[in-house]
C-alpha cells in the first residue's frame, strides 16, 4: 500500500464539536484517518489538532480536500492547512565553519532518515565545500562583510527564493539574519544553540560554563525571529556533566546534543507536527 498521506493541521478558538466536525468531513468523503492528535490549551481557550489521512482512501487531491473545509474554517474561525506528503519540503542548510550539525543532517538526509530535498548549502566560508559537494549538493559561499552585511544577505535571500525554499536550517551558521529575512521566512527558519543562553552569551560558552561549574549542558532548537535566540522552541535536551569534566569533554558532549536536538526539531517540522501560536509551540509526537 502507498505511504502517501495528506496532513491536516489546524488551530482555532476552542469549543465543543471541533474534532467531530473535522472527522465528518474526512470520513464522509471516504477518508481513512491514519493518525490523529489534539491539544486543548484551556488557559487561552485555543485548540490544536493534526490529522494524517491515507491519500489512496480519497478519490481527489489535497487541494480539493482543502476546499471541502472552507465552510468549517469560516464557522470555527479556523487556521487550517492540508499538506501532501508526496511533495518533500525543500530545505536549504546554512553553516559557517563548524561541521558537526551540517554533516549530521547531510548524513541523515542521505540515509533517508530525513524526508526532504536539499537543493543547496549556503555558507559564509569555503571550509565545507568539499564535504557538501561529495553529497552531490550545490555549495554557495556568500561572504558577509561586517561593514556592509546587506549585500551578502541580499544574495542569501536571492538563493533562498531561487531554490523555492520551504525551510532554512541554520546548522551553526554564525551570522545574525536581518529582520527583513526573519519576517519573510517567519516560522520557516530553524536554529540550534546551546541551552546556556542567556547565561553564557558570546564566545566560548562551554568554557564559561566550565568556569561556573555547571552540572547540566544542553541545546535548544527554535524558530528564528527578530529577537535573537528568543523564537518559539521546537525541541530541547540536556546531558549531565561532572565537576571533573574538562572543557574539551563539555564541547564534545555539547556538540552531540546539539546535532541530535537539531535533527529532532527539523524532523518534527518536516512532518508538520509543530504548530505555533505566539511565542510557544505545540509539538505532536
Amino acid at each position: 500500500m502507498s505511504d502517501r498521506t495528506y496532513r491536516i493541521v489546524l488551530d482555532c478558538p476552542d469549543r465543543i464539536g471541533i474534532v467531530t466536525r473535522v472527522g465528518e468531513v474526512i470520513t464522509n468523503n471516504g477518508g481513512w484517518i491514519k493518525e490523529a492528535a489534539h491539544y486543548s490549551d484551556e488557559e487561552n481557550n485555543w485548540f490544536f489538532s493534526r490529522f494524517e489521512i491515507k491519500a489512496e482512501s480519497l478519490s481527489f487531491s489535497a487541494e480539493v480536500l482543502a476546499q471541502k473545509f472552507a465552510g468549517l474554517k469560516e464557522e470555527f474561525s479556523m487556521n487550517l492547512q492540508v499538506l501532501d506528503t508526496s511533495r518533500p519540503k525543500k530545505v536549504v542548510l546554512m553553516a559557517s565553519k563548524g561541521s558537526h550539525c551540517l554533516s549530521d543532517l547531510l548524513d541523515r538526509w542521505k540515509s533517508g532518515d530525513l524526508d526532504c530535498d536539499i537543493p543547496c548549502v549556503i555558507s559564509n566560508h569555503e571550509d565545507m565545500r568539499s564535504m557538501v559537494e561529495w553529497y552531490g549538493i550545490p555549495y554557495f559561499c556568500v561572504p558577509i562583510d561586517p561593514s556592509n552585511k546587506s549585500v551578502g544577505f541580499a544574495e542569501v535571500e536571492r538563493l533562498v527564493t531561487e531554490h523555492e525554499t520551504d525551510c532554512v536550517v541554520l546548522a551553526r551558521y554564525m551570522q545574525i539574519l536581518p529582520p527583513s529575512l526573519c519576517q519573510t521566512l517567519k516560522h520557516k527558519v530553524i536554529n540550534i544553540h546551546h541551552s546556556f543562553l542567556p547565561s553564557f552569551i558570546g564566545a566560548k560558552p562551554y568554557h564559561q560554563a566550565a568556569e561556573r561549574g555547571v552540572k547540566l549542558i544542553g541545546a535548544t532548537c527554535h524558530y528564528v525571529t527578530e529577537d535573537l535566540d528568543e523564537g518559539p522552541i521546537i525541541d530541547q535536551d540536556v546531558v549531565r556533566v561532572k565537576h571533573s569534566d574538562k572543557v574539551e569533554e563539555l564541547v564534545r558532549r555539547g556538540k552531540d546534543v546539539e546535532k541530535v536536538v537539531l535533527a529532532r526539531g527539523l524532523r518534527a517540522h518536516l512532518e508538520d507536527r509543530v504548530l505555533v501560536r505566539g511565542n510557544k509551540t505545540v509539538v505532536f509526537n
